[in-house]
């Protein structure tokens, strides 16, 4: 991408935003882990829910690894989702549904499956046995985020039940390139047009006076709930990661 992907701009504002407002809502404690935290002085409550801490990694090495540590390590509650800042469509249902599965099973994580593999960054995890193992790893000196999951008692969120939790579908869909970026955003405007010009005139569809420009329809798109296809663009990596946490009465958070 050539610069930190939470600082790019997406549908009129940096991409972090766009995850923040799609599941920041649900969290009680929110949890950046970034060593560029100059550049996420701009985030403000009204995308932060007053709620947001910013942590640098705790180990000297960058890997998703220690990405994923920090983030376990500096939450305070007892279950923590994280989820990828460059996760388009992060799905907030869906995490609800991993955390609920999660605190009924006694598993150490709950995390999503598909033909590519783990999504280890949209997954939910259970602070006190996850730390001990993923700390281990990194004493062995790992980097892959999974590579700990042997150790581990899991569950597998199959295909099938990510579309049962949240049946637009999307949620693992991410952008690695400016040209990913620049088609997913049109690709999201064009579809949001569509959905416009299909309501009923007296709710703004087809309608001259509806008067909305690309522009003014990013602005909208922060937070849209417009899903496309899982079939493109299945994450593997990320360079920042949004913690969130969940609580007994399932008010769960996101990262």
């Amino acid at each position: 991408m050539g610069r930190p992907k939470a600082t790019v701009s997406f549908c009129g504002a940096p991409l972090i935003c766009r995850g923040l407002k799609r599941v920041g809502h649900i969290a009680d404690e929110l949890i950046i882990t970034s060593n560029d935290q100059e550049s996420l002085g701009f985030l403000c409550s009204s995308v932060t829910y007053g709620k947001l801490r910013l942590v640098s990694d705790l180990y000297e090495k960058r890997s998703a690894l220690n990405g994923l540590y920090t983030a376990l390590k500096a939450a305070t509650n007892p279950y923590v989702a994280v989820v990828a800042c460059d996760m388009v469509f992060a799905s907030a249902p869906l995490l609800i549904a991993e955390c609920e599965a999660l605190e009924l099973s006694g598993a150490d994580a709950a995390v999503p499956t598909t033909s590519h593999g783990y999504e280890p960054f949209h997954a939910v995890y259970r602070r006190e046995t996850c730390l001990p193992l993923i700390e281990a790893a990194l004493e062995q000196g790992q980097t892959k985020a999974t590579i700990w999951y042997e150790e581990a008692r899991l569950i597998e969120f199959t295909p099938a039940m990510v579309l049962h939790a949240d049946p637009r579908g999307g949620s693992f869909v991410n952008v690695n390139t400016p040209q990913e970026l620049a088609n997913m955003e049109q690709r999201i405007i064009n579809e949001t047009i569509t959905k416009i010009a299909n309501l009923p005139e007296h709710e703004g569809g087809d309608s001259p006076k509806c008067g909305k420009d690309e522009e003014h329809i990013k602005k909208d798109l922060i937070g849209e709930d417009v899903h496309i296809s899982t079939s493109t663009l299945i994450a593997h990596h990320v360079s920042c990661d949004l913690s969130c946490i969940h609580t007994r009465h399932h008010q769960l958070q996101a990262k």
